[in-house]
């Protein structure tokens, strides 16, 4: 899914999204609806639920749904499901419009500059690229075979033909490059080495990243330097679908056995929704960790952690009303004491924002920064 906060400024008449000036007369001249297959499943933020749409059942509801600034889920579980109702997990979707317009603003392009898109989906994004910056500027890259060509044939139809290449992402286009920008419209937990070696110097990159702490993403746009590095700012938060093979894999942490550590804490938990500042921080200091929070019955709530890299799981439970809370943890890695030192850090720093970070990738790694790329963190 990709989802995003509410984006401001101010929608032009006729249209419920604002789109930048340079961008306008490709969205008034590409609807989303040219790229969407008949039978699409309309996704609700506040509920987080997705209800089945027909075109052939109810094309007005169908035509609303296409117009409307939402996300509408067009595959689920890699295309192995089948019927109306909703599938198991989301795999391609049509992003919300406002959101595709603030990507596109945000990716900086111009007429004659060539472009490397990761994920073609639909294929409406790379005919919003194409038909600003023309068909032979543009290049899209799907995994998914199927997807791949309903793509090309949606593009065609609608009189469209850039590049469009079935393949894996991670690997880019080396026969296109470079690339004077490149867009990902998927989440990334990594930035491909081969994306920065295709950019040209002082080209950019503007991608969804993140962390496996949570599943949530923020845009980072990376300036290329040409020798193999690339660093810049985080724009705004988001949430995608992840890159096929960066998908989290839960750890099969140990439910028993061994020894429990039993301690307390009078530490409070930061607010942990998807576009809440802290997940985003949490997981660029704390690494190779994923986290959940469980419910209880009488409010209170479980921050369970969980390494990806060794045995080792910490929950720390905080029930309403109360100042101390008790801590257990498991194996060789203290998830909690490197918690409550990233927390430590959080609040030092001024509870920083996500437009105070920033990422720089080289080819050892990247680490992440606040405020300048000097100051690692």
């Amino acid at each position: 899914m990709t989802l995003a906060p509410e984006q401001e400024g101010r929608p032009a008449p006729g249209r419920s999204f604002p789109v930048a000036d340079a961008w306008a007369t490709a969205f008034d001249a590409v609807p989303r609806s040219l790229f969407l297959p008949d039978l699409v499943w309309a996704h609700d933020m506040a509920t987080g639920k997705s209800r089945p749409v027909d075109r052939t059942g109810d094309e007005d509801d169908w035509l609303a749904v296409a117009a409307a600034d939402i996300p509408i889920v067009t595959q689920w579980d890699d295309g192995e499901h089948r019927g109306a109702e909703p599938g198991t997990v989301p795999t391609s979707s049509a992003s919300m419009p406002s959101l595709v317009a603030s990507m596109l603003d945000d990716l900086q392009a111009e007429p004659g500059m060539r472009v490397l898109e990761q994920g073609t989906g639909t294929g409406w994004n790379a005919a919003l690229l194409a038909h600003r910056l023309g068909d032979a500027n543009v290049t899209t890259v799907e995994i998914d075979a199927a997807l791949s060509a309903q793509a090309r044939a949606a593009l065609e139809r609608a009189g469209y033909r850039p590049t469009v290449v079935c393949g894996d992402g991670a690997l880019g286009h080396p026969p296109g490059a470079p690339y004077d920008r490149i867009i990902a419209t998927y989440g990334l937990r990594e930035i491909p080495r081969a994306w920065i070696g295709q950019t040209r110097p002082g080209g950019l990159i503007l991608a969804p990243f993140g962390t496996h702490y949570s599943n949530a993403d923020a845009l980072v746009r990376l300036t290329a330097t040409g020798d193999g590095t690339a660093s810049g700012p985080f724009l705004q938060p988001v949430e995608f679908m992840k890159m096929r093979s960066q998908r989290l894999r839960w750890p099969q942490n140990p439910a028993d056995g061994g020894t429990v550590a039993e301690s307390t804490t009078t530490s409070t938990l930061p607010p942990h929704g998807k576009f809440d500042p802290f997940p985003l921080a949490a997981g660029l200091r704390l690494r190779d960790v994923v986290h959940a929070i469980q419910p209880h019955q009488d409010g209170a709530r479980t921050l369970w952690l969980y390494s990806l890299t060794t045995p080792a799981w910490s929950a720390t439970t905080f029930p309403d009303g109360e100042d101390e809370h008790l801590v257990r943890q498991y194996g060789g890695r203290r998830l909690w004491e490197e918690f409550e030192q990233t927390l430590a850090w959080w609040h030092e720093a001024g509870e920083p924002g996500i437009e105070r970070l920033g990422l720089t990738v080289t080819p050892d790694g990247w680490h992440a920064w606040l405020d300048e790329p000097a100051r690692t963190i």
